[in-house]
């Protein structure tokens, strides 16, 4: 099978962290796809390749998705895409702490199941997570819904990290800092897309078969599982 280079694929582009790493990764002159949903007027100006109409939770359009790759090589995959919807003790919702279970840990480990075909030796997978997922971190309880699914998603990656050795794929268990966005209701007391998103890359940039499965802040800090 003769690839096509194309270095870094992102889901949940259009706007926070994932429409950050298309500039940054833009302005490094590397080729981009950049898939979501929808598209933004963000997204549409930096002239990367945009894959829209993709929701990482419904199958048919990822594997739609996986048709028009066809014959792409990819680097560097990005999963991005999540959700955060509040879930305390006294009102907890089974159904949102099952679809963020869905969409932020079960959708990741089946879209990059999905791509393995398009990755070889020396591709990275990137896995958009939160300290929120540190078990050990945990102080202040509550979220009930995003904390167990980003556990989950921790959980994935480390075992994506042993089982994708052998390929010599490598992956990274990212958490971007508390980032003003409107995932965070752009709080005052985040960094910007920009400070994180320079960090994460950093991240990925020294992301080797010795430091696969690594849970790190952006700062480079090493966080407890």
């Amino acid at each position: 099978m003769d690839f096509i280079l194309a270095n870094y694929l992102i889901t949940g582009s259009n706007r926070g962290i994932g429409l950050e790493y298309c500039r940054q990764l833009k302005e490094r002159g590397e080729e981009v796809i950049a898939t979501c949903r929808s598209s933004s007027p963000e997204l549409d100006e930096l002239g990367v390749r945009i894959e829209s109409g993709v929701d990482v939770s419904s199958g048919e359009s990822v594997l739609k998705l996986k048709d028009r790759l066809e014959g792409v090589y990819i680097d560097v995959l990005i999963q991005n895409a999540g959700i955060a919807e509040f879930n305390s003790l006294s009102n907890l919702d089974p159904v949102s702490v099952i679809r963020q279970f869905e969409v932020n840990a079960l959708s990741p480990l089946c879209f990059i199941h999905a791509f393995l075909g398009n990755m070889g030796k020396g591709s990275k997978i990137a896995l958009m997570t939160s300290r929120m997922g540190s078990i050990d971190d945990n102080t202040s309880g509550g979220s009930y819904g995003y904390r167990m699914s980003k556990v989950a998603l921790c959980m994935a990656g480390k075992s994506l990290s042993v089982d994708l050795e052998p390929r010599g794929i490598t992956v990274a268990i990212l958490h971007p800092g508390l980032v003003s966005t409107r995932m965070t209701g752009f709080t005052s007391n985040g960094i910007t897309t920009k400070e994180s998103v320079e960090g994460l890359l950093s991240r990925i940039d020294l992301l080797s078969v010795e430091n696969s499965g690594t849970f790190w802040h952006s700062n480079g800090k090493i966080l407890p599982w």
